[in-house]
């Protein structure tokens, strides 16, 4: 059983022309990127951090989110907390940010937290006290979604995301009162609250979705009394797991570089956290500079950004080493995995010691992260053994994930080697 850890934290601390609270980040490729926060502030770049242009986005009020379609087409939304009318008003581009026109959302006393466009007219926003409203006409007009009925149903929103035009989930909640999330199937045409025993204590800021039955939602304890935690599903929404790993803080955001690394930051912990088996475990990873970091985003699997406090901007490095550590399997539960020979040429075996009997999905992925196969196996309790062909592959490091169905997801990982013929 191998482990991925790294020695020091991948992340370099970054200068950027602003000591606003930046609240978030974009990036629509390594290249082309959008920072906001407090006081209207909007920066730009157009080579992966190096150099920021500032923006003017016309308004002075806190920009809560910003999302871009691609390099030209953008939104944003900014909350009037100062003078009357109190609301959002919603900010977009046609030409990257170089002018931003302003548009007042409707209904005052809403406070938009988040936005989300599917194309250049089809889109989300979810805020406070509580909205989830969608358009249809790229942003000119809004209508609120139709939810059901449920005790949790009127919450706030502080995330929307789908998969694809289907399959969509919104996250929130009230600090101290509960959790929500929402899932729909059909686009958005109805949406269903999680069931209130499903709920967690706190609210869920981030979800990420694996695949239209698996999805792993963020979130934690703002006082720092229970810490962060997540909550999955594995059946589409039906039922829930809540997970407290032990980490104190709050998992304000989470994102994916690969297909099973996660990375959340913890805000005023000074923290990030890193998962190396898709959300199952966590490991605490200081910030550079000890900056406070809420919000992040990997535009593909080399880059990633992140942005807080006082204009904390940071970047992923990925020519960063990481290594590999044996770990004892003894306390380990569900399933064991070890594979000999390693490195090996004509073929691999992988001894699976399974505490329950069910499927297992074994998944094969390059040092990339891109997934290059995946085949089910029907496990029995106790010791199964699996054979992998090398002839189709080319020589150098892979990884092999193993995730049982009947566990909830858990997954264990080892690092092989297929040395050259």
């Amino acid at each position: 059983m191998a482990h991925i850890s790294f020695a020091q934290g991948p992340w370099e601390a970054v200068e950027v022309p602003t000591e606003q609270y930046l609240r978030s980040v974009y990036f629509t490729d390594s290249l082309y990127g959008w920072i906001a926060g407090d006081s209207g502030t909007i920066l730009h770049t157009m080579d992966g951090g190096e150099d920021w242009i500032q923006q003017n986005s016309g308004n002075d009020n806190r920009i809560s989110d910003i999302f871009f379609l691609n390099r030209e087409l953008g939104w944003a939304t900014a909350i009037n907390y100062t003078g009357q009318p109190f609301g959002t008003v919603i900010l977009k581009t046609t030409d990257g940010g170089n002018n931003w026109l302003q548009q007042p959302y409707p209904e005052n006393d809403i406070f938009m937290n988040c936005i989300l466009f599917q194309d250049s007219l089809n889109g989300w926003m979810g805020g406070s006290p509580h909205a989830l409203v969608k358009t249809n006409d790229g942003g000119n007009s809004w209508q609120q979604a139709n939810i059901d009925t449920s005790t949790l149903a009127f919450f706030p929103v502080l995330e929307v995301k789908f998969l694809n035009e289907n399959v969509g989930y919104a996250t929130g909640g009230i600090f101290d009162i509960a959790g929500v999330i929402w899932h729909t199937n059909n686009g958005g045409e109805n949406w269903t609250a999680i069931e209130p025993q499903y709920a967690p204590a706190d609210e869920v800021h981030g979800i990420h979705i694996f695949d239209s039955l698996h999805a792993l939602g963020a979130g934690g304890d703002p006082d720092f009394a229970y810490g962060m935690a997540t909550i999955e599903t594995t059946d589409g929404a039906q039922s829930w797991e809540y997970n407290e790993p032990g980490i104190q803080g709050n998992a304000y955001d989470i994102d994916f570089r690969i297909a099973y690394e996660a990375w959340c930051p913890l805000g005023p912990q000074r923290k990030l956290i890193v998962s190396f088996d898709a959300g199952q475990s966590w490991t605490p990873v200081p910030t550079p500079d000890s900056l406070e970091i809420f919000d992040m985003c990997f535009p593909d699997s080399l880059h990633g950004y992140g942005v807080g406090r006082d204009g904390a901007f940071i970047r992923f490095d990925a020519s960063f080493p990481v290594s590999v550590q044996e770990h004892d399997l003894q306390n380990i539960p569900a399933i064991q995995l070890r594979a000999w020979p390693n490195p090996f040429q004509d073929f691999v075996s992988l001894e699976l010691k399974l505490s329950k009997e069910g499927t297992c999905q074994v998944m094969i992925y390059d040092q990339s992260g891109s997934m290059l196969a995946m085949k089910n196996h029907q496990g029995q309790k106790g010791n199964n053994i699996i054979r992998i062909s090398g002839k189709d592959y080319l020589p150098g490091i892979y990884f092999i994930v193993i995730k049982q169905q009947r566990n909830k997801g858990i997954l264990r990982l080892v690092k092989l080697n297929l040395s050259g013929f």
